[in-house]
């Protein structure tokens, strides 16, 4: 289930980055002196880097992460030895 709601997250991301809405007036603005495609960009960029938040604190691969530790460790042990 959470690999398939992440690519729906993502395909809408995608989708919601079009703005084809907002592509010929500037008008309402947002607090008398923001265009509204402005507006839409930062709230998408707000929300864009929440989704990622998400997707790296809950689909990161922690299998790369022990991986690259255990190197580490190994080559420090290694230079330990050497020395």
């Amino acid at each position: 289930m959470k690999p398939a709601l992440f690519v729906i997250i993502i395909v809408a991301l995608c989708f919601l980055h079009q703005d084809f809405w907002f592509w010929r007036t500037a008008h309402p603005l947002l607090f008398g002196f923001i265009p509204i495609g402005l507006s839409y960009h930062a709230g998408f960029a707000i929300l864009t880097s929440l989704a990622l938040w998400l997707l790296v604190s809950k689909a990161w691969p922690a299998h790369l992460e022990s991986e690259i530790e255990t190197a580490q460790d190994d080559r420090l042990r290694q230079e330990d030895q050497a020395s």
